[in-house]
């Protein structure tokens, strides 16, 4: 009988946990798995002056200054089919000023998530620095305007969206992951974001990215922020949890060698996570000779050694780099600094990455960046014609159209699905 009664009380407090769960995370997701699907990255932090942001010209400029000598920018957006932007002091091709667009106005969002519907990317990760988790409790941020504002516009377009953590911004002074689990509360209770049937799920459950582990350039050590807290904390906390989490690691994190640190913890680290997705950006370039042969083959040695661990693997591809505006205003960046340093050669190096990654046998891929222009990531229309003049120099899209990096991210998604043929030749029209 008390065998019975201690049966039925544990039988109650697990329905209990499954029905909390259930009432902070959608039971009926539209996507169920980030296999099949190429997802990008989505910053969503560019600002403009009068956006109601009162951040000035953020990632566009310095401070809160946008001119030639504060410009943080590589790459000039094509504003061409934006509801609403903003003046700048630069002049275009045809005299008039140049116009840019910021992240925070509901226009914006709408309409990059319509280009995902029209070009079918199917989705992206909105990224989530530490500095907006650590004000969890501040309202109506804009970082939190633009969240909202970008579930609103997954489900509208039919576009999975999920959430990815940049440890980028935590300290060294004791600080460690708490802020994260405060803001992930928030983001379940207030905004509700795993309440949309757009969430992107992975194995069932709503899938949460964290970025920042193992790269030597962080000042905080990994051993003793809490990452293994936080991980416990999304994958089994009865109410917010019941969570699958993605790592950003760095590109040799197999080795722990060159851009990763040679610290054997985070391999443990990464065995308590469900995903891995290795930070590619500058490690490949299509000015040495057969480079996305070995990013083939670095990519095949990956998905061995993640399936020998049970942990999924994600592959990135990016289009290309270029930060030397940025670069200027930040001497600790100086590693890549000439205009176009890993050249997009119109498309071409893009897909090749977008065709080995599957070729080496990716289920899944992360685009490295949407909307990223500072960084020269972005595949997003930019200008092929930007305001360059004596004082300022933007770097143009090499002649192809505005949209073209839209055009290769969706067919490399058909290709991703085998909905048309694997092809090493990039799609012209």
């Amino acid at each position: 009988m008390i065998k019975n009664s201690f049966l039925g009380a544990v039988l109650l407090t697990l329905s209990w946990c499954v029905l909390a769960q259930s009432s902070k995370h959608t039971s009926s997701p539209r996507f169920t798995s980030y296999k099949g699907l190429v997802m990008a990255g989505y910053q969503g932090w560019f600002r403009a002056p009068g956006d109601g942001s009162g951040r000035g010209w953020g990632h566009y400029g310095k401070g809160s200054a946008f001119d030639a000598q504060n410009n943080t920018i590589d790459f000039w957006p094509d504003v061409s089919d934006y509801k609403k932007t903003y003046e700048t002091p630069f002049v275009a091709a045809d005299g008039k000023k140049a116009r840019v667009f910021s992240s925070v106005d509901k226009s914006t969002t709408d309409l990059h998530f319509s280009w995902m519907k029209q070009y079918e990317v199917d989705g992206v990760f909105m990224q989530r620095f530490f500095n907006v988790a650590r004000r969890y409790d501040e309202p109506k941020k804009s970082e939190d305007i633009i969240l909202a504002n970008a579930v609103k516009a997954a489900e509208s377009n039919d576009r999975a969206i999920a959430v990815m953590y940049d440890l980028s911004g935590l300290r060294a002074d004791g600080e460690d992951c708490s802020a994260v689990i405060e803001d992930w509360k928030r983001l379940v209770d207030g905004l509700q974001v795993t309440q949309s049937t757009n969430y992107l799920h992975h194995n069932g459950k709503p899938l949460v990215a964290i970025w920042g582990l193992g790269f030597p350039d962080r000042p905080y050590d990994i051993r003793k922020i809490g990452i293994n807290r936080l991980i416990d904390f999304l994958k089994n906390d009865p109410v917010y949890g019941g969570c699958t989490v993605m790592l950003g690691v760095p590109t040799y994190f197999r080795e722990l060698d060159k851009d990763c640190l040679p610290d054997p913890y985070l391999h443990e680290v990464i065995a308590s996570a469900d995903i891995v997705l290795p930070w590619m950006v500058q490690r490949f370039t299509p000015l040495l000779h057969q480079d996305e042969i070995r990013y083939r083959d670095h990519v095949m040695a990956d998905i061995r050694w993640c399936a020998e661990r049970g942990v999924d693997y994600v592959p990135l591809v990016y289009p290309g780099f270029s930060w030397h505006n940025l670069s200027k205003s930040n001497p600790g960046l100086a590693r890549h600094t000439a205009y176009g340093a890993i050249p997009r050669v119109g498309g071409k190096f893009y897909w090749d990455l977008m065709y080995n990654a599957i070729l080496a046998g990716a289920e899944m891929i992360y685009v490295a960046m949407f909307d990223e222009i500072d960084e020269g990531t972005a595949i997003i229309p930019v200008s092929d014609t930007p305001p360059n003049s004596e004082d300022a120099h933007f770097v143009s899209n090499d002649g192809v159209a505005p949209d073209h990096y839209l055009k290769l991210t969706g067919w490399g998604a058909k290709m991703l699905r085998k909905e048309v043929p694997l092809s090493s030749e990039m799609p012209v029209n």
